[in-house]
This record gives C-alpha cells, structure tokens and sequence, in this order.
C-alpha cells in the first residue's frame, strides 16, 4: 500500500499559534508586572508609613500631617501631583514657632481617590471638609507652590473669615497659559502624553522598572502608585478650568500677602533654552502682579532657586511664612487677663 502524506495544516492555523502565543507572553508579563509592583508598593509602604494621619471626607480618606503648637495654623499646599512631602524641607521649621500642617490632595500620596474633577474649586472645598473633620481651627495661612497658589487663592474666596495670610511660593498665574511663549503649548501637550504614560503603565510596575520612581524610598513610598499617577493628570488636565476659577477671584484686600519668586537668571528646566529667557520675563511680570493682589502684599526674590523654592532654598520660604505669621499675630488683640 502506498504510503500517504499527512495533509499539512492550513497556512491560517500557524498564524493563530503565533497569535496566541504572543498574546498568552503578554499576559504573563502583565500579570507578573502587577504582582511585582503590589509587592514592591507594599514593600515601601511597610518600611516607610507614612505621617499623619487619615481622616474621613464625604466618602474617601484623606491625609494631613500636623506638627508644632501655636496659632494662626499653616496649611502647605503642593504644586502640581505633589505629595504632602514636598514640604519636608520646611515643615519641621515653621513647628518651631507655629503649628503648620501639610496635606495630600485627593488620590495624591496617602489619600484616597475622591471622585470630583480635579479643579481648584473642588479641591478647596476638600481642604475645607479635611480641616473640619481634622478639628484644626482657624485661623489659617495659606502657603501654596505653584498651582497650589490657585487652590489657596480659591479657598480665600470661599471662605473669607478663616485665613489671615497667605503665602505665593513661585505661585501659577491665571493667565499664564496665554502669556508664556508660544513653545510652551507644546510642552503642556508633552507633559500630559508622558504623564498618561505613567498613569497607565504603573499597574504593571514599567515606571519602577524604568527607574522613574524617586531614588528616595520615602518620597517613592508615597508617591510611585497608580492612583497619584492618574490624580496628577486629572490636575494637569484640569489646570485651564482651575485657572478661570482662580480669575474670578478678584483681591485679597490687606491680606498680609508674602510672594516668592524664582531666581530670574535660573533656567528651568523644563524649558528648553531658546524660550528660557521670554519665559522667565513673563514669568516675573506675573509674578508682580500676584504681589498687587494685596495692598500689603510683598515680593521677595529666592536667589538660586528654581521653580521648587521650598527645596532649593527653604530658607526663603521658612522665612516668608515667618513674615505673614508675626503680621498676623501683630492683628490679633490679645484678651485681656481676668482680675482676681
């Protein structure tokens, strides 16, 4: 009998083989990813808690860190997808002559993901609920880097009677988007691709196998997880609306006002070199313009700092919300002792 060839199998079932193979690697690879960056968050976490504590706020935790005694309290408020640790530098100075909390905003660091758009507006209001549930009483000074400064200048607004003082570290400008050089539209555009690539790859552990977490097993502990990822883009994304808001704001009347600006003859560097120097001029006309807010409002430039005064030169931050500080406490009447 003669012998027969098996049939060979049609072209199309080699191709599903090679497809589902490629596609059973991927899915081993996500899976091993997730399972390494839970182990590797929980790992942090474990060997460095974080301080403070967590408080109830409409449904979700968030976190604020008191420490130091005296009145008024400071709130330190973060630049933009930063942590509550941004402060590290100049929070254990301020305790020393006041009681001086920072705070994770919601989904950044150790708070929990709240479930409002990410705009200044509502991030007020969220400080506002923390405050109370915390029990920190006013009155406050407000010290905010960055776009924080909108979220200090929105709480001002919201509730006139509980600050006293406020303090702009190199504060964003409402109208900044449309009096930088053109260039940096599309960087913001750069910034938002780069961050959504982080926000979507951190479940499977790219960023820390990259190397983009902080070297810092502290910083890294608070901050390299999916939910600060997606609430800094939620922020990025946000800026705009976050700016009109802080627009409508108006003044701050005789507000004792602190501004701190950085070193005009210091590059960012975010900002490539040809518009550096149009970047930093408009930069400091704004910043002018933020001193103007108040008719006690003052300037102070920090020498050598970058955008991030409060890591670059402490000091001059420490100092600034000293100034604001002692006006306040000049203002407040002290009551008068009872006679035996």
């Amino acid at each position: 009998m003669p012998n027969v060839a098996p049939p060979s199998a049609p072209p199309y079932s080699w191709l599903r083989r090679i497809v589902f193979g490629l596609l059973a690697i991927v899915l081993f690879l996500a899976v091993a990813g997730m399972i390494y960056e839970n182990i590797f968050e929980a790992r942090d976490q474990r060997f460095n808690p974080m301080a403070g504590r967590r408080f109830e706020v409409g449904g979700f935790k968030m976190h604020i860190d008191c420490t130091g005694e005296g009145s008024p309290t400071v709130i330190l408020d973060s630049g933009l997808g930063d942590t509550y640790l941004a402060w590290r530098k100049v929070q254990p100075q301020i305790a020393k002559f006041t009681r001086v909390c920072s705070y994770d905003r919601a989904g950044l660091g150790y708070s929990e993901s709240g479930s409002q758009p990410r705009t200044s507006k509502v991030i007020a209001t969220e400080l506002h609920a923390l405050l109370q549930a915390a029990g920190i009483a006013p009155p406050y000074v407000l010290a905010g880097h960055s776009v924080g400064g909108f979220n200090v200048r929105l709480y001002a607004s919201l509730y006139p009677t509980e600050v006293a003082g406020i303090v702009l570290v190199d504060a964003s400008h409402p109208g900044q988007l449309e009096r930088l050089p053109p260039g940096t539209k599309d960087m913001e555009a750069d910034w938002i691709r780069k961050a959504e690539f982080t926000e979507y790859s951190m479940p499977f552990g790219i960023p820390r196998l990259l190397g983009n977490c902080d070297e810092d097993p502290v910083l890294r502990a608070a901050g390299c997880n999916w939910h600060s990822a997606a609430a800094g883009v939620a922020e990025l994304k946000g800026f705009q609306e976050s700016a009109a808001q802080t627009a409508a704001t108006g003044s701050l009347g005789n507000m004792p006002l602190v501004v701190l600006s950085h070193d005009p003859q210091r590059r960012s560097g975010s900002f490539p070199a040809g518009i550096a120097k149009p970047a930093n001029e408009a930069w400091e006309k704004m910043q002018v313009e933020l001193v103007q807010l108040s008719t006690r409002g003052k300037q102070v430039i920090a020498t050598g700092s970058s955008h991030d005064i409060q890591l670059d030169r402490p000091d001059v931050v420490i100092e600034g919300v000293r100034c604001v500080v002692e006006q306040v406490r000049a203002a407040t009447p002290v009551p008068l002792s009872k006679s035996n």
